[in-house]
């Protein structure tokens, strides 16, 4: 049985007009004419970025698509990008920074909580529909949710928890849920990771049901208790890469960290599975994929490797999980998947019903973005080890 409901998706809310201001660092957001010179959020100085619409045009669309698969680690990374497209290292960086006023959010390390000493969980919860926005500032206002959404289901209001290991998810979520007046709440930690990672095919090219073309990141690791230095490197790494020439030396000059060391520190990082990559984020709506479904499956024990194997291998999938179940939630296999519509996120789905001979799933449909920002590790005042 597929469930889908479709008279409850509403468009997603469009954004604010007027001069729309975002902080690089921690995309607090503003809308004013002129922004401060020191974000009153994270403290960074110039940090404000003017965000407008932007017109992609077909080399704009290929770099796109290749700033995804990962940013070389080398001191003038744009010189890459200028061979493979037959442009100059100025004519990629003037492009990029073109388009992060509208599609990229950033350009920076991806790292995997679990390996930093952290650990997170999805978290649904029921509210009345007349109450639910309410419900949903209260959760944004915790520094460990980076995202949050409302999608078409009893249980509608969705969102990620990230914390350090010092502090413990089900007390965590247990103040969420009272303080926001949830009616119902159920922890989905992941139980096995079959795929994390999103490449959107901004050319359009590529057919939506295709296989994925390289290799797939899944596995969950356990904590590496990472030196000082490491820490140091992992807080660099992080942040949004400058779009300058040399943009390493730039870290250097303002962080202390040898670019050189920087670099044996990021192949460290993914040799160890530390980091997945470092690479180019896209704004998912505004790079044209403005549907998102998270297809939810019930799937027999004895065929939850094989079916989630199989899941992974469709490039749509960003991300594919086994969860716990509950008497009124027995889903327990999770597949994110992305769309420029909701057809052809319905296209995946159903491809995956066919291959998988699956009948009893459910399509949830994000109806609102509450929250999509990073998460911020080790960040300032955290004590760190000797």
């Amino acid at each position: 049985m597929v469930v889908r409901m479709e008279s409850e998706i509403p468009p997603e809310q469009e954004p604010e007009s007027g001069a729309h201001w975002e902080c690089r660092e921690c995309e607090y957001q503003l809308n004013v004419t002129h922004p401060p010179e020191v974000c009153p959020i994270c403290g960074e100085t110039s940090s404000f970025e003017h965000r407008h619409p932007v017109e992609l045009d077909a080399v704009d669309r290929e770099l796109a698509n290749l700033l995804q698969n990962g940013v070389p680690l080398v001191e003038t990374p744009w010189e890459l990008y200028a061979a493979q497209l037959g442009i100059t290292a100025e004519e990629v960086m003037e492009r990029v920074r073109r388009m992060k006023a509208d599609v990229i959010r950033q350009i920076s390390a991806i790292f995997d909580s679990r390996s930093l000493g952290y650990k997170s969980t999805l978290v649904a919860m029921q509210f009345p529909p007349d109450d639910i926005d309410r419900g949903a500032a209260v959760i944004n206002r915790h520094p460990g949710v980076s995202h949050n959404y409302r999608r078409n289901h009893p249980f509608n209001l969705w969102f990620t928890l990230t914390i350090h290991n010092s502090q413990d998810l089900q007390e965590e979520v247990d103040r969420l849920s009272a303080a926001s007046g949830a009616l119902r709440t159920i922890l989905l930690p992941t139980v096995r990771l079959f795929k994390i990672g999103v490449k959107l095919d901004v050319t359009g090219k590529k057919e939506v049901t295709r296989q994925e073309e390289g290799p797939v990141i899944s596995g969950i690791r356990a904590d590496q208790q990472l030196t000082r230095e490491e820490i140091e490197a992992v807080r660099v790494l992080q942040r949004d890469l400058p779009i300058e020439a040399r943009p390493f030396r730039v870290w250097e000059e303002r962080f202390g960290i040898p670019q050189e060391q920087l670099f044996v520190f990021a192949q460290s990082f993914l040799e160890r599975g530390i980091m997945r990559r470092f690479s180019a984020v896209l704004r998912h709506r505004n790079a044209g994929f403005s549907a998102n479904a998270m297809g939810v499956w019930i799937v027999p024990e004895a065929r939850l490797e094989e079916v989630g194997q199989t899941i992974a291998g469709f490039a749509a999938v960003s991300h594919c999980y086994q969860r716990p179940t509950y008497p009124d939630w027995p889903y327990n296999l999770f597949s994110m998947v992305h769309g420029k519509t909701t057809e052809d996120c319905d296209a995946v789905l159903d491809a995956i019903a066919a291959r998988t001979g699956l009948r009893d799933y459910a399509k949830l449909y994000s109806t609102k973005e509450y929250k999509k920002v990073r998460v911020k590790y080790f960040p300032p005042g955290m004590p760190l080890p000797v």
